[in-house]
């Protein structure tokens, strides 16, 4: 069994103060910490183009990326519906997340259709109109499900893009593309965008209190044949953690995991061989493996306080 823990690795200076916190109140999980062997490694977002849990998720399924890639690109064909169709799996799948985004201090912020709550109905509607305004233009749109649809690129134009969820936690000013093979699509999302300023279901959304979903991001770019054939492992991917840790809110990053410690930790607490864990942080990852147990080891106490250097460590 996998747990994945995204949020779970501060940055170094949190995390030296946060250690005796993650001692008294998850001492289930500082025992896997204490008794396995940990992988540390890199997971620069803005490298990859996607969050650590993207990344993570990518690599489960064995993706490689091609030249001219970032690994975000392989999102398409891992979230699309019906992507692994035999006869266009050397295709690449586009996919436009239906979004929120509005001017900040700072640039445009975006809110994924994940924190959007778009209804079928909603999704259909604004569907209806863009597939009509994209009538005529080198590109075109196909339902896949209501946060997501299809989107079917000019052959010329491969654009490397970031996922929805690491624009949402960075800026839409560091991904959106300024070159000249992007101005078609820019051209048309603003269309879009004015389109969608007065629509019905803005309209409705509006008087229920909700906020409008004005634009489309475009990711992906991968094709299925980059993914591996097996079906990832089962895993649990508990987020609890990730809020409290991007807002630095320390106080609630303790109360989460005090809550992941009784209602997930605790319970596993006895069982042969203890989960693999997977915790996350803003650029780096660690993947812990139940270490047998061996004379040696009882033997060697300060091999069990090993973890609390990495975990702790920028490097």
């Amino acid at each position: 069994m996998q747990i994945v823990l995204p949020g779970a690795l501060p940055d170094p200076n949190a995390a030296s103060a946060l250690l005796p916190h993650v001692l008294e109140t998850a001492p289930t999980l500082a025992r896997w910490l204490q008794q396995g062997h940990a992988a540390v490694h890199a997971a620069d977002p803005a490298a990859a183009g996607c969050t650590p849990l993207e990344q993570w998720l990518l690599q489960s399924r064995d993706y490689t990326k091609r030249d001219g890639q970032n690994l975000s690109a392989g999102l398409g064909p891992l979230w699309a519906n019906n992507a692994n169709n035999v006869t266009q799996r050397d295709r690449p799948v586009w996919l436009a997340e239906l979004v929120h985004v509005s001017p900040s201090r700072d640039g445009a912020v975006l809110l994924p259709a994940k924190e959007l709550d778009i209804s079928p109905q909603h999704s259909a509607a604004l569907f209806e109109s863009a597939q009509a305004l994209f009538e005529g233009t080198c590109f075109a749109l196909q339902p896949d499900s209501t946060a997501r649809w299809r989107i079917y690129l000019p052959a010329d134009f491969a654009p490397r893009c970031a996922s929805p969820a690491l624009v949402s936690i960075t800026s839409v000013n560091e991904w959106w593309p300024q070159d000249l093979q992007s101005r078609p699509w820019r051209r048309l999302l603003n269309e879009l965008q004015m389109l969608w300023y007065d629509h019905p279901v803005n309209a409705e959304r509006y008087a229920a209190g909700l906020v409008p979903v004005n634009s489309l991001w475009l990711f992906g770019g991968a094709s299925p044949d980059q993914l591996g054939s097996a079906a990832a492992a089962p895993a649990q991917i508990h987020e609890h953690l990730l809020a409290p840790s991007l807002a630095q809110d320390w106080g609630g990053w303790i109360a989460a995991l005090a809550e992941l410690e009784q209602t997930v930790f605790k319970p596993l607490a006895g069982s042969s061989p203890a989960p693999q864990i997977v915790l996350l942080g803003r650029d780096r990852k660690a993947e812990i493996a139940p270490r047998p147990k061996s004379l040696l080891s009882r033997l060697l106490p300060q091999r069990n306080q090993a973890w609390r250097t990495w975990w702790s460590s920028q490097s």
